[in-house]
């Protein structure tokens, strides 16, 4: 590293040093998550527009109140396909750089549906959304050029070693402690009223659920590569593991969006969704054994960063929408047409990457 500074020169003052700062895998991972960001964010405008086309054409009745016309209508088939070859990116990406890299790239594809959402579209895009979409780039950003390296595994067994070290085990226990407590105490008195219980549930599995997307795609890049890991039950039980808390995960957040407003279950959910797996792969990974605490401390001041502007971009966004209600958990209870009309904005608004993707429950 230091031969190549010196040979560099002045260059190594630039671009060199960042990106000899940062290992294949982790570049990979970051064009991968970007990639990511962009087919995802790309795909809610192209939905959208399939909707629209799809509610507008001869006896087409609107998603908001209930019809499926849509899925006739080829260009929503094109936004959904767009999506899943995001999914797809951002699957492989956690195979290549650590969760806390990956995961708070995923504010991009607001900044993405924002943008093409004021283009295409004709959504305004308030001044502060536009601050937002700096406040996201800023901090990712800075997340993206403190991020730790990847650790070099060999074999999922060696996750496997990971997962069942006494800290994570410890964690696990601690998870679904609280996800019973929860699920069994909680929800049925206080579900209805509190977001933070269906939230809860959410997040808690959701950190687990990347754990074991991080293992499985280890798995099968090594498999890939020539070093078939499919032959070890090790890769079957992260399977069974990711099945389980992607199931759980959807239940739970598709009942706390039915009953909250979206501009406050998305961020929310986005922050702990996002600090619980941060946490989760540092006990597991450990990937702050490799790091100095400066860039520890930096690195929570982007995820801050990216949470402000993901804060901004929905609150502009819920006043572009002239929606009064924003700063209530509960959405009030009105006419019948009105409540039509809601649904019909909020299934074919922009939405957050947390409540309408695979990477937000990753």
């Amino acid at each position: 590293m230091d031969g190549a500074s010196a040979g560099d020169g002045g260059s190594a003052s630039g671009g060199g040093r960042w990106y000899t700062g940062m290992s294949s895998d982790n570049i990979k991972g970051l064009v991968l998550a970007i990639s990511s960001s962009l087919f995802i964010g790309a795909s809610f405008i192209i939905k959208k527009k399939g909707l629209k086309k799809a509610a507008s054409s001869s006896g087409g009745v609107r998603a908001g109140v209930g019809g499926y016309s849509y899925l006739y209508e080829p260009l929503w088939w094109v936004g959904m396909i767009t999506m899943v070859v995001g999914e797809v990116a951002n699957f492989v990406a956690y195979a290549f750089a650590p969760a806390i890299l990956v995961t708070p790239l995923g504010a991009l594809s607001i900044i993405i549906s924002a943008v093409l959402a004021h283009v295409m579209l004709r959504e305004k895009l308030h001044i502060f959304g536009i601050l937002g979409c700096v406040l996201c780039v800023v901090g990712s950003t800075t997340i993206v050029l403190h991020a730790p390296q990847e650790r070099q595994i060999e074999s999922v067994t060696e996750v496997w070693d990971l997962a069942t070290e006494p800290a994570f085990m410890c964690y696990v226990a601690v998870v679904l402690a609280i996800v019973a407590l929860l699920v069994f105490k909680f929800v049925p008195l206080y579900g209805q009223t509190h977001v933070m219980v269906y939230i809860g549930v959410c997040s808690l599995v959701g950190s687990i659920s990347v754990m074991s997307v991080k293992a499985l795609g280890i798995a099968l890049k090594l498999t890939f590569s020539g070093t078939n890991q499919l032959i070890y039950p090790q890769t079957w039980a992260f399977t069974m593991v990711v099945i389980s808390c992607i199931i759980t995960q959807m239940n739970y957040l598709n009942k706390a969006l039915d009953t909250f407003n979206t501009a406050v279950v998305s961020p929310i959910y986005y922050t702990m969704f996002t600090s619980l797996t941060i946490l989760a792969s540092v006990i597991m990974f450990k990937d702050w054994d490799r790091q100095n605490p400066t860039q520890i401390v930096t690195e929570m001041c982007g995820f801050v960063t990216i949470f402000s502007g993901t804060f901004l971009l929905h609150k502009t966004k819920d006043m572009a929408d002239g929606l009064s209600n924003s700063s209530s958990f509960r959405l009030p209870t009105i006419s019948l047409a009105r409540s039509f009309k809601q649904t019909d904005e909020y299934s074919e608004g922009v939405p957050l990457r947390s409540s309408d993707s695979f990477r937000s429950l990753h």
